[in-house]
């Protein structure tokens, strides 16, 4: 396969359409056509789906992953020989939001020290991350897929603790009895993806869903729980403070969800990968209960 083929695909992957891959590589929209005709001619495949933006097909996906790898591979060798082959590599990984606001800072902060690397964070649920790593979008990822995606290795971090908490108004106005009707008590849910909540409804045995507020940011929905929008499931970072000061509760009768996270990464001799990993590892030592 050619190789500047590959990066056409690449960019186009990246930049969402020919137009914007063609700037990134420097030459003509039909530079770029002609080269993914020949890939096609080659593989004997379609791998690009055209719209806005530009997909892969299931074809396209492997040799994205190829390429990605290629990539970095290319990048260590210059490297080696002294040099840079386009300024800093990229390390595309996925992160959960939670993640990113809370132990993975510092990875974030001694990254800052990198010169030879940029960081491309994809945010993306912890149950949902690994699916990037299929389609060669990002290099690693923290999920909580322990089984490794095919050409990646895994190994386990830890577990993140996420506290039931309320508003006390909200909890009050939904207490009875000496229980909580969770059945019509609102909840918050980070995005559609978001299950932490649904585990306790159904641990709970809530049948059905009770008014659900959508806040798909890191610090807005703990601001939302404190508000009393709604209950919420925090990480444990962030609900310690409003317990201390009385300005959450926890739910009572419902119990911490311990989530296992996963470390996995692309199996390439990449000393730069390989600093990323160790960074994430000790990390995950400070900031998660062992596994």
């Amino acid at each position: 396969m050619n190789h500047e083929q590959l990066r056409a695909l690449l960019a186009i992957v990246d930049e969402g359409s020919f137009e914007g891959a063609a700037h990134t590589l420097g030459v003509s929209a039909s530079a770029v056509s002609q080269r993914i005709r020949a890939l096609e001619h080659t593989v004997g495949q379609v791998v690009v789906r055209r719209g806005s933006p530009c997909v892969p097909t299931d074809a396209g996906t492997a040799l994205v992953r190829m390429a990605r790898h290629v990539q970095v591979l290319e990048e260590e060798a210059w490297a080696r020989l002294g040099r840079q082959a386009s300024g800093r590599s990229v390390t595309a990984l996925a992160v959960p939001a939670d993640a990113l606001g809370t132990w993975f800072q510092p990875v974030v902060r001694d990254a800052a020290a990198w010169h030879d690397t940029v960081l491309d964070l994809h945010v993306e649920d912890q149950d949902h991350s690994a699916q990037l790593l299929r389609r060669g979008e990002v290099l690693a990822a923290v999920t909580t897929e322990p089984v490794p995606v095919p050409g990646c290795e895994s190994e386990p971090l830890g577990h993140m603790r996420y506290v039931p908490v309320a508003a006390p108004a909200l909890l009050e106005r939904h207490r009875g009895a000496g229980a909580v009707d969770l059945a019509a008590m609102p909840m918050m849910r980070f995005n559609v993806k978001d299950d932490l909540q649904g585990i306790v409804l159904r641990s709970a045995g809530v049948a059905t869903a009770p008014p659900t507020h959508t806040a798909p940011s890191f610090d807005a929905f703990q601001r939302c729980v404190e508000a009393g929008l709604g209950w919420g499931m925090l990480v444990d970072h962030q609900a310690r403070e409003g317990l201390r000061d009385g300005g959450l509760v926890r739910l009572p009768g419902v119990d911490d969800v311990l989530l296992p996270l996963h470390w996995q990464a692309a199996t390439l001799p990449s000393p730069r990968l390989l600093r990323l990993t160790a960074a994430v590892r000790a990390a995950a030592h400070r900031g998660l209960e062992p596994p």
